[in-house]
C-alpha cells in the first residue's frame, strides 16, 4: 500500500506492508535510490504494519520493487501501474 503526503515541492510516499508478509526484512528499491537494497528498509509502526517514507519530487514518475529475505522480489499492486517487471508510481 502507498500513502502520499503532498508538500509544495515534493511528495512524501510511504511504502506500507503487513508486519509479517513476507517474513523477515524488506526494503523498497527503485530508481530513487539507484536500486540499492537496504537503503530504504521498512520498519515497524505502531499500527502493526511496516513502513518507510521516501521524499520524491512532485509531478514525477518512479519505478520500484520490494526486496525481501531470500532474494524475493515483488511488486506493489496498489501502485496501479507497471513498467515492465517493476511497479510504477506517479507523484
Amino acid at each position: 500500500m502507498l500513502e502520499r503526503t503532498l508538500h509544495k515541492d515534493r511528495t512524501e510516499v510511504t511504502f506500507v506492508l503487513p508486519a509479517d508478509t513476507p517474513p523477515g526484512p524488506v526494503s523498497v528499491v527503485g530508481d530513487f535510490n539507484d536500486w540499492r537494497p537496504g537503503v530504504h528498509a521498512l520498519k515497524p509502526r505502531k499500527d502493526g504494519k511496516r513502513a518507510v517514507t521516501v521524499a520524491l519530487p512532485s509531478a514525477s514518475t518512479h519505478t520500484f520493487r520490494y526486496l525481501a529475505a531470500g532474494d524475493y522480489w515483488f511488486n506493489d499492486a496498489s501502485a496501479g501501474d507497471q513498467d515492465g517487471p517493476n511497479s510504477r508510481l506517479h507523484t
